[in-house]
């Protein structure tokens, strides 16, 4: 009976998590895949033909937006590792015993809604707004400068929005780097420089491998901040599946549109881990 129990138990521990994926994804996925193949409209109902045009006409008559999505998701990810690193890179090294207090002062917008946050921005960069108002008063910029409605806003709000995503997983990588492995280097002749490049990023990677994971997908995926900070130049995916959804109830569409994301967002994911030399990576990260 012991022996059975040890042998159920850790079945018994998934389960839970297990039901709850099944119920709240799979069956979903199941579903969405299912409506991506179906025609007709929201007035005469939806029948399954097995129409896989879905997929082709939507990827063709919005290859823009994916590949927009897709740019502006690399750039924010690029940006947020040049931005989050020194952050992760100070607290680990130098942030004492406030170590916590500063990761919290990281998290604290969290705890302000993530529409609430987006709107701030656009009040921050509209053409009136207390960022450029003044400085086209004081002659500084042109009275005709704008950002608001800029592909520079959308990728602000972007980096903005998932700052902490790459900081806390960078920061994690860090802190388990022992500092007597950077005193070792500086002993072997090594300059500040050098011991960055050759002890301190390689093993930083498995966090910088995950800060991106945890921010490209999402980033890619947004449409809250190209809504309200955005244009109708600056429209990504997620905007248009959106739209289709709630607004146009284009079922059929918005379900092929959502797999071809996903799709190629897996795709990229794993182009940059092989890249990457995943297997490289977690070796250093179970050192």
């Amino acid at each position: 009976m012991d022996r059975a129990k040890r042998t159920l138990a850790p079945y018994l521990l998934v389960l839970p998590g297990g039901l709850w994926l099944l119920l709240f994804f799979a069956v979903p996925m199941v579903t969405m895949l299912s409506l991506s193949l179906q025609e007709g409209d929201i007035v005469n109902g939806f029948v399954f033909t097995g129409h896989w045009q879905n997929y082709t006409e939507s990827l063709g008559d919005y290859r823009t937006q994916l590949i927009r999505s897709l740019v502006y998701g690399a750039i924010t990810s690029f940006v947020l590792i040049v931005m989050a690193f020194p952050v992760a890179y100070w607290i680990a090294f130098y942030g004492g015993r406030r170590k916590a207090t500063y990761l919290f002062l990281i998290m604290l917008p969290f705890f302000v809604s993530f529409v609430l946050r987006t709107i701030s921005w656009r009040m921050l960069l509209t053409d009136d707004g207390v960022l450029l108002h003044p400085l086209k008063e004081a002659g500084i910029l042109p009275g005709d400068f704008t950002v608001l409605g800029s592909p520079a806003a959308v990728i602000a709000g972007l980096v903005y929005s998932f700052l902490p995503f790459m900081v806390l997983p960078i920061y994690v990588a860090l802190e388990r780097i022992d500092p007597r492995v950077i005193e070792a280097a500086r002993d072997l002749y090594a300059g500040p420089l050098t011991s960055f490049r050759k002890v301190v990023l390689p093993l930083a990677l498995p966090g910088v491998f995950a800060g991106v994971l945890m921010t490209f997908v999402p980033a890619s995926s947004d449409y809250v901040n190209s809504e309200l900070l955005g244009s109708s130049e600056t429209t990504m995916i997620g905007q248009v599946i959106q739209a289709k959804f709630l607004s146009n109830s284009d079922y059929p569409s918005a379900s092929a549109l959502s797999f071809t994301l996903m799709a190629v967002l897996l795709i990229g994911v794993f182009s940059y881990a092989r890249a990457l030399g995943t297997e490289d990576v977690m070796k250093v990260a179970a050192r």
